[in-house]
């Protein structure tokens, strides 16, 4: 096995106290809890009373509330017959009710198997199936309620949760992780985000986007929880008027969300209506925000500060983050490595110094439920490799600059091409597929299929489109086709040379 050099951390922006580095090389915060629900204990025994979860428009929980409610889902649970490590999947749209299964899961000491709500049929089916699901608490399900329960033995490497993310082959992946992996990312949270623990109870922030991605429960939900703030839930980051009202109404002090939501909200009517005084923190990440929409963003919400987080499903979240002094000189970095997370980039090309981001730390999960073949690619002698082209500078800055497995990112929502491709292959009129990315202000990338129609049979978008919607989620649905009259461009080996055809493509309107 070849040795892999870490890059160096250039400027250190974050508090690296009670880190200690262990025989296996990895860096560890020390003195965390032992595991989610020993993390959710000291917070409602600190401060029973504090509000803890807003479900906007419905009810309002504080810490005991929660605690209480959560032991009586994991008692419901344990009733139905799910046992210690069960998985338990998680089909809901944001809300208390998500909360309340997630932690009652955890109570319980049983898996959580987060899904995907924008997914179609077939692939919450799979990833039901997959994770070998005991029980699927969906939307209009009254939730498991029971004698409160709650374990109190579970270890930082014990199971906690998978989350599903997105294949090459089309296949989603389980993210296998810990209970330490959760704990670290929320530490790194509170780490990039300079959030003191006594400050806890003065903080609030917003959860618009999916409690099911990793930003959302990971990045949000949990430091919260542990720091003993509030945490206000809107079931669509596309209500901006509801973002609006939460912001004056609930006095939210930090925000997360993609950058194509802040592109919208900063061009709001009612923007000039937003009380910014409370508004300490506004973080953006899952894709690159242009300089001129950072620095509006730091206009508009001047004693709030600014900052670029990256990371991956497998990284439980948080792998870096740029700090607000950062932001807009380099707009196009994703920031400086977190604490506990060592960055190294496989096989640099000499003159650019582009290669494969790895990445090792505590928050890195323990592999993919059920695929040992993936884990072995993906998980290397303690590494990640990420499948993102990346550089890191001299001062430790990482810039993530392709994506080596030509993954789109629409407004922070990974689409693989490849995945998008097998949806088109039989769609009616269509000879030959290609999907690639089409630039977009607000979303970053647009999907976009080039398309080579099929001889003698008349082409119709609209119903290739129609058909894809029927087969894969919406946000992977191409909203650009291109029609190419000769044959997609291709290596000797077959594969299509997606950077020609991304210089030989041009774009019209898009179709919605």
């Amino acid at each position: 096995m070849k040795t892999i050099e870490v890059a160096p951390r250039g400027r250190n922006p974050f508090d690296e106290s009670g880190v200690e580095l262990g025989a296996d090389g990895i860096k560890r915060y020390t003195n965390r809890p032992p595991s989610l629900v020993e993390m959710l204990r000291a917070s409602v025994q600190r401060d029973p009373d504090a509000p803890a979860i807003i479900d906007i428009g419905n009810v309002e929980l504080n810490y005991q509330e929660l605690w209480d409610r959560s032991a009586r889902v994991a008692g419901g649970l344990r009733a139905q017959g799910i046992q210690r490590g069960d998985r338990v999947a998680i089909n809901l749209q944001n809300g208390a009710d998500w909360v309340l299964a997630f932690w009652g899961a955890q109570l319980a000491g049983a898996v959580v198997v987060p899904v995907n709500t924008r997914f179609k049929e077939s692939e919450v089916e799979y990833v039901v199936n997959d994770s070998g699901a005991a029980l699927t608490i969906v939307e209009g399900m009254e939730l498991p309620d029971g004698e409160p329960l709650d374990c109190d033995d579970l270890q930082p490497d014990d199971l906690a949760a998978i989350f599903y993310t997105s294949g090459t082959t089309g296949f989603p992946k389980g993210a296998m992780t810990s209970h330490a992996n959760f704990l670290t990312n929320s530490m790194n949270v509170m780490r990039a985000g300079n959030i003191p623990m006594e400050e806890g109870p003065e903080l609030s922030t917003l959860i618009s986007v999916p409690l099911f991605h990793v930003t959302g429960c990971n990045s949000q939900l949990i430091p919260l929880l542990e720091v003993g703030g509030r945490t206000a839930i809107l079931k669509s980051a596309l209500d901006l008027d509801g973002i609006i009202d939460a912001m004056n109404d609930i006095g939210i002090t930090h925000m997360v969300t993609v950058p194509a939501i802040y592109f919208a909200l900063l061009r709001h009517p009612r923007i000039g209506e937003v009380d910014t005084s409370k508004l300490r923190g506004v973080s953006y990440g899952g894709a690159p925000m242009a300089p001129p929409v950072v620095r509006e963003l730091g206009e508009q919400f001047p004693n709030a500060r600014r900052g670029n987080g990256f990371g991956l499903t497998e990284s439980c979240s948080l792998l870096t983050s740029l700090p607000d002094e950062d932001c807009a000189e380099h707009a196009d970095s994703v920031g400086f490595a977190m604490p506990v997370c060592d960055l190294a980039i496989d096989d640099p090309d000499p003159e650019t110094g582009v290669g494969e981001l790895l990445a090792r730390g505590p928050n890195i999960v323990m592999g993919y439920w059920n695929k040992p073949e993936a884990t072995a690619e993906t998980f290397v002698g303690g590494w990640l490799h990420t499948g993102d082209l990346a550089r890191i500078d001299d001062e430790g800055l990482l810039y993530i600059v392709d994506r080596k497995k030509d993954m789109i990112n629409r407004g922070g929502e990974n689409v693989y091409s490849v995945e998008v491709e097998s949806a088109l292959a039989d769609a009616p009129g269509v000879g030959e597929a290609a999907v690639i990315g089409v630039p977009d202000d607000m979303m970053g990338e647009k999907v976009g299929a080039v398309i080579v129609p099929a001889p003698g049979v008349e082409f119709d978008p609209q119903a290739v489109v129609a058909y894809a919607r029927e087969r894969i989620a919406d946000f992977k649905v191409p909203q650009y086709i291109a029609l190419r009259s000769e044959p997609l461009p291709r290596n000797p080996g077959g594969k299509v040379l997606k950077k020609q055809l991304r210089e030989e493509t041009e774009w019209g309107a898009p179709l919605r």
